[in-house]
């Protein structure tokens, strides 16, 4: 894939690792029932052997040549019968098999019954001559399924994101409006720097149209914890964050905090029309995150948002 990006690639690695974890299972299952292919009891007695050691397979079943089935679908405790001449050639799963692919495993989709992520893998069944004379299927539920794959890492790469079309449409005909935390937005941002710096944030998105921020603490990461205007313009809200050093974790050099939010500072008054609504610092990933008035978002690394001056932004 071109430009494959670092989630797409483990993506496709993880899908690889389970290709190759289920393909021998699925020539020997295939090989068994090439030799019952006229006998729906026989395959299904097959199948239900095989489930007994398939450790992550929720359904087989065997289809003839035209996609047509020739048995139930066999799952691990008995069968999910009223399957027999379901026709499955319209399937996505199945066009490459019937355009003559050996074996393959379907990108993931939405179950029609369970409406969870699941694949089907798909292996051609051949006559004693070589030719096509049906297909084993095998259906998988994701959460079932092995993770093979490493754990993935998040890209530090600047990405741009379009926001809504009918706020770009309106964007020249309104201006900024200034709010509560305009007006404060010094003691603002210091009061925030200092929170990151000696009370435990590691990440804090300040909402300056609607006078926010919105911060995540390293003893609590799994909620956040919202402050108002009123909260955010009184140095007196330190006292209620436990003073702790600045986080082991963080990469993000402890001189550039101070550079960041002088930028957001002036990414906000810089234009009356387009301006910064929203922007975002995580101190652990160093990444930041811009929103603007034309609801445009920009995610980079901090050190990247430090090298754009001005002019980057809003031309010559």
């Amino acid at each position: 894939m071109a430009n494959e990006t670092t989630l797409q690639k483990t993506v496709t690695a993880q899908r690889e690792a389970l290709k190759e974890l289920l393909l021998e299972s699925m020539k020997e299952v295939s090989e068994a029932c090439a030799k019952k292919i006229d006998n729906q009891q026989a395959l299904e007695e097959i199948l239900a052997d095989e489930m007994t050691r398939a450790a992550y397979c929720k359904y087989l079943w065997v289809l003839d040549k035209h996609a047509c089935q020739l048995t139930n679908n066999v799952k691990r405790d008995g069968l999910k019968e009223e399957q027999i001449g379901r026709d499955r050639a319209a399937r996505p799963y199945m066009q490459r098999a019937l355009k003559g692919e050996d074996y393959y495993l379907s990108d993931a989709y939405i179950s029609r019954n369970r409406k969870r992520p699941s694949l089907t893998a798909i292996k051609a069944i051949y006559d004693a001559d070589g030719q096509v004379n049906g297909y084993l299927g095998a259906d998988f539920d994701l959460r079932e399924l092995p993770n093979t794959a490493d754990k993935y890492k998040n890209e530090k790469n600047w990405q741009q994101v379009k926001g809504d079309p009918a706020i770009r449409s309106g964007l020249f005909s309104q201006q900024r409006v200034e709010s509560a935390m305009d007006a404060q937005i010094d003691d603002v941002l210091s009061v925030v720097k200092e929170l990151i710096l000696a009370r435990g944030i590691f990440h804090a998105k300040l909402h300056f149209s609607s006078s926010r921020a919105t911060l995540w603490r390293v003893d609590n990461p799994f909620d956040y914890q919202i402050l108002n205007i009123d909260e955010l313009s009184d140095p007196d809200i330190c006292l209620a964050f436990r003073h702790q050093k600045y986080f082991e974790k963080a990469t993000v050099n402890v001189n550039s905090i101070k550079k960041v939010f002088k930028q957001f500072k002036d990414l906000r008054f810089a234009d009356e029309t387009i301006y910064l609504r929203a922007a975002s610092l995580n101190v652990v990933n160093g990444m930041v995150g811009l929103n603007f008035s034309c609801d445009g978002s920009h995610y980079m690394h901090y050190e990247e948002f430090l090298e754009k001056s001005m002019e980057f932004w809003f031309g010559g």
